[in-house]
């Protein structure tokens, strides 16, 4: 099986023209799961696959992140063959914001006599998730309060942080082998996002050969950081991945 990362988006929140950052795990060149949903995902993941995502993880509620759930909910609900089979990933602790953000609004329909997750399957998990027979762990990141972002990592083959502040501690534990690190990076950091100055102080050299940097402020931001001896992440590009390596829920 080849497995890769396709990046639909990569900018920060700000960087419309770089896409909202998000990804999609394939295999064999079929999507597997996505990542994220912003604003402009759902038209990118349609425009790559032909039809909507059948499993969705969230790291966390901004709404450069989440912005196209309400057009997703739209898309599953009028179409029965797809409605109630879109599986959402999400931490059960964010679940209190994802409802706020998201699913609270009074009567999702005009018409009302629908609530807003009977369109998806919403699967709350806390330190990991099964998905197609493969355990996918999750863990915290730094990103403005402690316990309201989680990136999500595959055993052998990548992690994705989400927007965070460097997390060695975390990384050494989901991600110590030869797996491609998807990391926020901008070319400054800041009290919620990592800079390129933090990742030199925080990560060892032999780290950043497998540092996959996006979520950064525009393309001659990226272009600086790629001149500082770093590789980062295209719009629309793929990445191929090592292959996972089976694991259970209670390894480590």
């Amino acid at each position: 099986m080849n497995w890769s990362l396709h990046f639909l988006g990569v900018g920060a929140a700000h960087a419309v023209e770089l896409g909202s950052s998000a990804v999609v795990l394939e295999r064999d060149g079929k999507p597997l799961l996505l990542i994220d949903c912003g604003p402009d995902t759902l038209d990118r993941y349609v425009a790559a696959y032909g039809e909507p995502p059948r499993a969705l993880y969230i790291t966390h509620t901004h709404m450069d992140h989440i912005g196209g759930m309400e057009r997703l909910f739209f898309r599953l609900w009028f179409d029965e063959q797809w409605r109630g089979r879109t599986q959402v990933f999400v931490h059960a602790g964010l679940l209190p914001w994802l409802q706020a953000r998201v699913a609270d609004y009074p009567n999702v329909l005009a018409e009302g006599g629908v609530n807003f997750w009977e369109a998806f399957r919403l699967v709350p998990c806390t330190r990991g998730f099964w998905l197609d027979g493969l355990w996918f762990d999750v863990f915290g990141t730094r990103h403005h309060m402690a316990g309201t972002s989680y990136g999500v990592a595959l055993a052998g083959s990548f992690a994705y942080t989400g927007d965070t502040r460097p997390i060695p501690e975390v990384l050494a534990r989901v991600a110590d082998g030869a797996e491609l690190i998807a990391h926020d990076c901008g070319l400054v950091g800041n009290p919620s996002h990592t800079g390129i100055d933090d990742i030199e102080r925080e990560y060892p050299q032999a780290w950043r050969s497998r540092l996959r940097l996006y979520h950064y402020g525009s393309e001659t931001d990226g272009q600086a950081l790629v001149s500082r001896g770093y590789t980062v992440a295209r719009t629309g590009e793929r990445i191929a991945l090592p292959r996972p390596t089976p694991t259970r829920p209670d390894a480590g």
